[in-house]
């Protein structure tokens, strides 16, 4: 090397490199830094000349600092670089600011191995790092955001994605129109402005709850930027939240929360798709010190954009679902439909009131929903049950808990109606209602209830005994708190549910209860099911009932293991292929024909190769034959992600499995649970009229 090019390069790294270099002496002391070190403004490490690293390191604010010191104590110690530690600082003066630097961090010794110090590489990186957490915030919100089509689902996803990751606190509003299958267009100046609260998350917990809580309505008064925002569709940016601003007034119970959480900056965004305004998405910043700015706007309005695509999605759905089942009317299910899960038999006592209703609504796995609902004023406002009728079906269709279903339908029941919904004398607030739900499953025997107010079921066990289903009655719908708990029981096999509601009662004797009556009833035999029905109809109500009265029967069947079959896999790429051979034989053993099997296979492989691909635990592969006419498949896994069905390109090699399902099978969907999500298919089959298995006896 030529004399005098080692202080030139020394010379040059400290006078012209882009990058901050600090010097340390062995006793960690700063002793010297280059002018690119003062570039983070906020940050004069040139102040700190003479300090030790512990001393700056507290000065800068730095997260985790035992960490740093360690890490540069251990290069001086050993002589091993430390390459690349992500270190972030904080300055609260003023306008709290956050940086992240990449340090590198070498030892400095003579030539005779003399250790001197140390030398650190310093770089920032706050705006890659930014950038890096934004995409990822956004991918996240396309896989997380909209997998059902449920407006307070998609609500509760939006605020589970951006906090904390972008807000301490989001909430979503949306109008009550949109509830209903309607929302209010863009150019609309006298919209309602009454808004729901769909969606809360806040770093403080799980448990917190917002003002409004989810489910309660609200409006904003005007004056407020929440107001503002949604009367110009500007979204707005408060990066400095002052307590005595004049918008604040402490008797609301919105502002009262705001300013007790500490929040000091706020985003408000209107949610808007499709020329529609669905409501306003809010996020507020009071854990997290760091004010909002314009770069936070625009990730704030890409992810309500998203929400927006998402929220109508469920909007339209369930405008479109919920219209087609109130024309329906009456059982909107074939009797057919449930008959692996339960005879029915029902009496039904009309009075020309109105107002009570029950359904058998047939879900996935070959169980069944068991729904029933009343009036408790003997009025009925039509257009209101009826929707809250169709909603039910909606939300099983969902695979939604019974205690979830009736969750949603006290929201939907809590709102006020208007003349557009029902006629001028049905007008305003919804009459109260009561609600029983029971979700039974042929395969477990369990048997899933919550009520809403309503009568809990009478069950008679196969040997005569009779008791009460004792299922823990919520507030009626539209009444009180919408918090309902869920009864679980298994039932053996035979056992009978009467489900009734209280106008049937009505009538009885003096002195009767409905326990002796029905015990009456069925401690001698009757010729059907049906017939049972009416006698105890009779018995409970021997005069016509002032209102309309109802009984309903469920007599519980049991899908055995000569119908049923599962199977646990590793997750493992050779799994797909062990299930579709375990599967073809399975239905090779009960006499289905050959393109049965073939296509069956192709679904279990499909469905089991994505599990694989996305699930990390074991899966299970269940068949379940649903009679004669009904094919059941079913994999379980522990990923609560939701696929999507989408067309792949004929040069793709991946994204076919929904696709090939669809077209195999007469539906698809899936359940979620409480830790995983189960994918099932069902398919129309018929057994060969050769075959050994095609008079197999029922269960």
């Amino acid at each position: 090397m030529p004399e005098g090019m080692g202080d030139a390069v020394l010379d040059a790294l400290f006078s012209q490199s882009p990058m901050g270099l600090h010097v340390y002496d062995r006793g960690l002391r700063l002793v010297r830094v280059n002018p690119s070190a003062r570039l983070m403004r906020q940050f004069p490490v040139d102040r700190l000349l003479g300090r030790t690293l512990p001393e700056i390191l507290r000065t800068l604010d730095v997260t985790d600092p035992a960490t740093v010191e360690r890490a540069a104590r251990r290069v001086l110690e050993t002589g091993t670089p430390e390459i690349e530690l992500s270190i972030r600082a904080r300055d609260r003066a003023g306008p709290p600011v956050e940086a992240v630097a990449s340090v590198s961090v070498f030892r400095l010794e003579r030539a005779d191995g003399t250790v001197l110090g140390l030398a650190a590489a310093v770089t920032d990186v706050t705006a890659r790092m930014r950038a890096e957490a934004e995409v990822r915030l956004l991918n996240e919100a396309a896989a997380r955001i909209g997998t059902t089509l449920d407006v307070f689902r998609t609500a509760a996803e939006f605020c589970e994605v951006a906090s904390p990751a972008l807000a301490d606190t989001v909430t979503v509003d949306v109008y009550d129109e949109v509830l209903r299958g309607r929302a209010p267009t863009a150019d609309a100046l006298d919209r309602n402005q009454t808004v729901r609260r769909a969606g809360f998350r806040s770093v403080a917990g799980p448990d917190q709850q917002g003002v409004p809580v989810v489910g309660e309505v609200d409006v904003y008064p005007l004056g407020t930027p929440h107001r503002t925002v949604l009367d110009t569709l500007a979204p707005k940016l408060i990066r400095e939240l002052r307590p005595n601003a004049p918008w604040i007034d402490l008797a609301r119970g919105r502002d009262a929360r705001i300013l007790s959480a500490g929040t000091h900056s706020m985003l408000l965004v209107p949610i808007r798709t499709r020329g529609v305004v669905l409501g306003l998405a809010c996020f507020y910043r009071w854990h997290n010190p760091t004010p909002f700015d314009h770069r936070d706007l625009r990730l704030a309005q890409q992810l309500t954009a998203h929400a927006g695509q998402c929220l109508d999605n469920a909007r339209l759905y369930s405008r479109e679902r919920s219209a087609a089942r109130i024309l329906s009317g009456g059982f909107a299910h074939t009797k057919a439909s449930v008959d692996a899960s339960v005879e029915l038999a029902r009496t039904h006592l009309p009075a020309g009131t109105g107002g009570g209703w029950y359904d058998a609504i047939p879900l996935s796995g070959s169980r069944v929903a068991l729904v029933a609902g009343d009036t408790i004023s003997g009025t009925s406002s039509p257009g209101v049950m009826s929707e809250v009728r169709a909603a039910i079906e909606v939300l099983a269709d969902l695979d939604l808990p019974p205690d979830e279903i009736l969750q949603r339908l006290h929201d939907l029941a809590s709102r006020p109606t208007t003349p557009a919904d029902a006629d001028a004398s049905d007008a305003g607030e919804a009459p109260p209602a009561t609600c029983l739900c029971v979700v039974y499953d042929p395969v477990t025997r369990l048997c899933a209830a919550a009520s809403a107010g309503h009568p809990s079921p009478i069950l008679v066990h196969p040997g005569g005994d009779v008791e009460v289903f004792d299922v823990a009655a919520g507030s009626p719908l539209g009444q009180g708190r919408g918090q309902y708990a869920l009864t679980e029981r298994a039932l053996p096999e035979g056992t009978t549910l009467l489900i009734y509601n209280i106008a049937l009662l009505a009538g009885s004797a003096p002195g009767t209860t409905p326990l002796s009556l029905v015990s009456e009833q069925f401690a001698e035999p009757r010729p059907s099911l049906q017939a049972a029905c009416d006698a105890c109809a009779d018995a409970l109500a021997p005069q016509q009932p002032p209102r309309d009265a109802y009984l309903l029967l469920a007599r519980t069947r049991t899908l055995d293991d000569s119908q049923t079959k599962a199977w646990t896999f590793v997750n493992a790429p050779e799994s797909a292929g062990q299930a579709r051979k375990r599967a073809a034989e399975q239905l090779a053993e009960w006499g289905l024909a050959q393109d049965v099997i073939d296509d069956t296979a192709l679904v279990v492989s499909e469905l089991v190769t994505n599990s694989v691909r996305y699930a990390k635990g074991p899966i299970q592969l269940r068949l379940i034959r649903d009679g004669d006419t009904t094919l059941v498949c079913e994999v379980t896994d522990d990923s609560s992600a939701s696929p999507h069905l989408r067309r792949a390109l004929d040069t793709e090699e991946n994204g076919r499995g929904l696709f090939i399902t669809a077209q195999l099978t007469e539906r698809w969907g899936v359940r979620p649970l409480g830790r995983g999500k189960t994918l099932w298919a069902e398919r129309v089959v018929a057994t060969p009229p050769d075959s050994e298995h095609a008079h197999a006896p029922e269960a």
